[in-house]
């Protein structure tokens, strides 16, 4: 076999692409983290226990420890669900990313800042990188940079939505769905009424959102205030400002201002079947109703680091496809549900206002929270499941009150 300059480039150095270089590197590859920084992803930010458990996330990167979540209906009712024996963290993505990036680089990924450029297969059949190194001052010497070019045995795309390592090998990349995300970084109204630096607030209201929802999320000093939506005609802009205006936030300073595309769809394929495979948004592992990405682009990144280990070590690509198939057995049955959910309760706002009722009840509460806090579906309680079942039917035939 011919040396190459490196075993893995992760493209990309999000939660994803940082995990996953971490993850190689400890395996003994040698790996190359590419990734042009300087722009944070629009992000609620909220992180599970399950995550700070499994990828070892020290304290002090959590900005606040919200208890308690609640939900605002297009009437303005509001439902407060507690967070019982536990809290989910919130993290500032500049912070946490670089945090991820930089123990991936302790570990012994080499860490370039750089806008990647293309794939290339020589006629050997050798793998090719092409890319730019970028500076800190937002690209400024970009025209000044000369492209590099390194040899890899494989590349991990972690370079987000609408993923340019995707699009380059990955057959129907372009099969998914993404809703569109925009918030604003404001100040934290402290002292004002109705401030509670431990709670996140959930708005569904078609003025918000018309098949989404809006967020207002505590994280310490500052607060996310945003919504999504699928639909390209919609102001994001303009509907975030109309959020603030509900949530009496409108004189808070703005700090900053972010948006993007977030895929609510697994890629139907997540490698070439030979030495390209994705991860996290570039697989679109997102999941749907929630929007939450986080947690499951880590443990994506952490699932298809272990195939990938395992097609270099056996010299058997077919073992990269253990990647998706391993993350979709366990999360698939929860994306489906959620998908479903969304589809159905986010039409419209009489639909909206019986969902934010459903949520009243406390077995919904605590199965909700007990899957969302440890990442796999509640079973404890079988006839908690049944006596949800027969009220959402209740809902959903008419014959309950909202």
């Amino acid at each position: 076999m011919n040396q190459t300059d490196f075993d893995f480039v992760v493209v990309g150095g999000g939660p994803s692409g940082a995990t996953a270089a971490h993850d190689l590197v400890r395996q003994g590859w040698r790996v190359l983290l590419l990734d042009r920084q300087g722009r944070t992803k629009p992000c609620g930010g909220a992180i599970p226990p399950r995550l700070i458990q499994d990828f070892d996330i020290p304290d002090h990167l959590l900005v606040a420890k919200v208890r308690c979540a609640r939900m605002i209906s297009p009437t303005d009712n509001k439902v407060d669900i507690p967070i019982d024996n536990g809290f989910v963290g919130m993290v500032d993505r500049d912070e946490f990313d670089e945090y991820l990036r930089d123990r991936a680089a302790q570990s012994g990924a080499v860490r370039r800042q750089a806008i990647f450029d293309k794939l290339e297969h020589d006629d050997s059949g050798q793998l090719w990188v092409h890319y730019t190194p970028v500076t800190s001052k937002e690209h400024a010497a970009l025209e000044h940079a000369k492209p590099i070019k390194v040899s890899t045995r494989m590349v991990v795309g972690a370079d987000g939505a609408r993923s340019e390592v995707a699009r380059q090998a990955i057959p129907n990349a372009h099969k998914t769905k993404y809703v569109f995300a925009y918030h604003e970084i404001i100040e934290s109204p402290v002292g004002q009424p109705g401030y509670d630096a431990a709670r996140c607030d959930v708005y569904y209201q078609g003025e918000v959102s018309p098949d989404f929802y809006g967020w207002v999320f505590p994280h310490g000093k500052t607060m996310s205030v945003g919504m999504g939506s699928a639909d390209k005609g919609y102001s994001l802009r303009s509907a975030t400002a109309r959020l603030r205006e509900i949530a009496g936030l409108t004189h808070a300073p703005t700090l900053r201002r972010e948006g993007a595309p977030i895929p609510l769809k697994p890629l139907p394929q997540w490698d070439n079947g030979r030495d390209v495979v994705v991860i996290g948004d570039a697989a679109g592992v997102v999941a749907p109703s929630s929007g939450e990405g986080i947690y499951y682009a880590m443990d994506c990144a952490r699932r298809v680091s272990k195939a990938a280990h395992e097609a270099l070590k056996t010299g058997n690509s077919a073992c990269l496809k253990q990647g998706r198939k391993s993350f979709m057995k366990q999360h698939g049955r929860v994306f489906w549900i959620l998908g479903v959910m969304q589809y159905f309760w986010y039409q419209n706002d009489k639909r909206r206002e019986k969902f934010v009722k459903i949520c009243e009840d406390r077995d919904v509460q605590r199965l909700t929270f007990e899957s969302y806090m440890n990442k796999e579906l509640a079973r404890k309680d079988p006839m908690a499941h049944v006596r949800i079942f027969l009220k959402d039917m209740a809902h959903l035939l008419g014959m309950a009150r909202t």
